[in-house]
């Protein structure tokens, strides 16, 4: 009598049967085409919005770097030295007019700034870039106007322009018959004469609205007929028959 074959677990296991192979998961898709997607969206989605939304939006954007151009800013600080022309026995006021324009233009010339760098502490670049000038037509008088990030600064470059400004009418005095006096020393400032983070938020905020308007303006109008309204029916021209018969 013959006794049944018996299989090892290693046979069993290696005659079952194959699972079936499972095909390769769809891939998900990839960002470009989302990013694509989405950029394809964006001009409808802008067409939807409310006409005064580019009105809005420029003006919210504009206020907000206004604003943020103001905090990051650095402060500047302003003084002013004055200087006026005063004429001597041998001239008259009209002359002493005539000088202050003339010194209040040569006043920022290398000539007076290789001086007063010795005084202001700061190099003759530093002069050009940050001192001014003005002449008034009524008044024999010069204004010297220096800006800096530092208020002793500041008034120290303003002086030291108008004592070599002085020093220079001085020592051509026999000639002009015209002097130069200090009228008023520049005192260190102690508010910055650059424009506030409110104030520049505001003009961010004038110049965004003008943006907005004018992008307003230029919209292209909705040429699409809104949904659930039909054209109305234009009735066409009547025939000469039908006119001869109703009359």
């Amino acid at each position: 009598m013959t006794e049944p074959l018996t299989q090892s677990p290693a046979e069993s296991v290696a005659q079952s049967p194959a699972e079936p192979a499972t095909g390769p998961e769809p891939a998900p898709p990839a960002r470009r085409d989302r990013a694509l997607t989405a950029l394809r969206r964006v001009p409808g989605r802008l067409r939807s919005l409310p006409p005064w939304s580019a009105l809005a939006a420029g003006v919210l954007a504009g206020g907000l770097l206004g604003a943020g151009y103001g905090l990051v800013s650095t402060a500047r600080y302003t003084a002013t030295s004055y200087v006026v022309a005063v004429p001597t026995d041998q001239s008259d006021p009209a002359s002493a007019l005539g000088f202050a324009q003339a010194y209040g233009r040569v006043a920022t010339q290398l000539a007076v700034l290789g001086d007063a760098q010795m005084w202001a502490h700061v190099p003759v670049a530093t002069l050009e870039r940050s001192v001014r000038t003005a002449t008034s037509p009524d008044a024999p008088m010069v204004s010297v106007t220096a800006t800096s990030a530092d208020p002793e600064e500041a008034a120290d470059m303003a002086n030291a322009v108008a004592r070599a400004l002085t020093k220079h009418a001085d020592a051509s005095a026999d000639d002009t018959h015209v002097e130069l006096r200090q009228f008023a020393r520049a005192t260190e400032p102690t508010e910055s004469s650059s424009p506030s983070a409110a104030v520049t938020g505001l003009v961010g905020a004038s110049a965004g609205g003008l943006l907005g308007g004018l992008a307003l303006l230029v919209r292209p109008r909705r040429t699409g007929r809104e949904p659930g309204r039909t054209a109305a029916a234009v009735p066409g021209p009547a025939s000469a028959a039908d006119g001869r018969g109703q009359l």
